[in-house]
């Protein structure tokens, strides 16, 4: 009964040692010993303690360019930026931020997750924005006040810019491309002005024209008889 016994420990070390990762390759065995006491020793884990990681601060934004009294930043602000009141002169911050929409890949939206268009009627070289008017009611045009501040996040912040309207406004501009809000859209990420009269498209980071959505073709279903 004692030999039966001491095979008995010898079996259950074996298992234990097999479920540690101990025994060979994926289906192999693990070679068994002369007795209890030929079991190697177990040794104590690693020191279970958590580690501290360092990880470098982010450093803050920095002026990347200037347009007369409108800095553009290096990326966004490390700190919460209020607004400034908006007198139909635009806010004093704007922010702005690359976002990605299933349907037509990577767009600028403004602070609130607003998306910007591009108009195809205006024009980037030089930068000129011809929707006013009732035009400018459908499609707000995003505006910077004097002096302000402009902070992308995923947009390179040479590319950013503002155009003098015809009204003496400043709306911020992407490789010179003068960017709009569509007056439709009520909720952050919503895109109902993409591809509006075929001259409206959710702005790139670049400046360039996001992907059409794709086309919804109607299948007619069959009567019954």
């Amino acid at each position: 009964m004692v030999q039966r016994a001491r095979i008995a420990i010898v079996a259950i070390g074996l298992v234990a040692l097999t479920a540690c990762g101990e025994a060979t390759g994926a289906g192999g065995t693990a070679t068994p010993t002369q007795g209890a006491s030929a079991a190697s020793p177990v040794t104590a884990s690693a020191d279970p303690s958590p580690q501290v990681i360092e990880v470098s601060p982010v450093p803050p934004p920095t002026v990347a360019k200037t347009q007369r009294r409108v800095q553009i930043f290096s990326g966004p602000s490390d700190v919460p930026v209020p607004g400034g009141p908006d007198r139909g002169q635009g806010s004093n911050v704007v922010q702005l931020r690359a976002m990605q929409q299933a349907d037509i890949g990577t767009y600028v939206a403004d602070g609130q997750g607003r998306t910007l268009y591009r108009f195809d009627k205006d024009s980037a070289k030089p930068p000129k924005a011809t929707c006013a008017g009732d035009c400018a009611k459908t499609w707000p045009p995003l505006l910077i006040s004097s002096p302000g501040r402009i902070y992308p996040d995923g947009v390179d912040p040479q590319l950013v810019g503002y155009v003098e309207r015809a009204d003496g406004t400043c709306q911020v501009t992407i490789a010179g491309w003068p960017v709009y809000l569509f007056a439709k859209d009520t909720a952050p990420g919503e895109i109902r002005g993409q591809g509006v009269g075929g001259t409206w498209f959710a702005v790139a980071p670049t400046g360039g024209k996001t992907t059409p959505l794709p086309e919804v073709v109607a299948v007619p279903t069959a009567t019954a008889r």
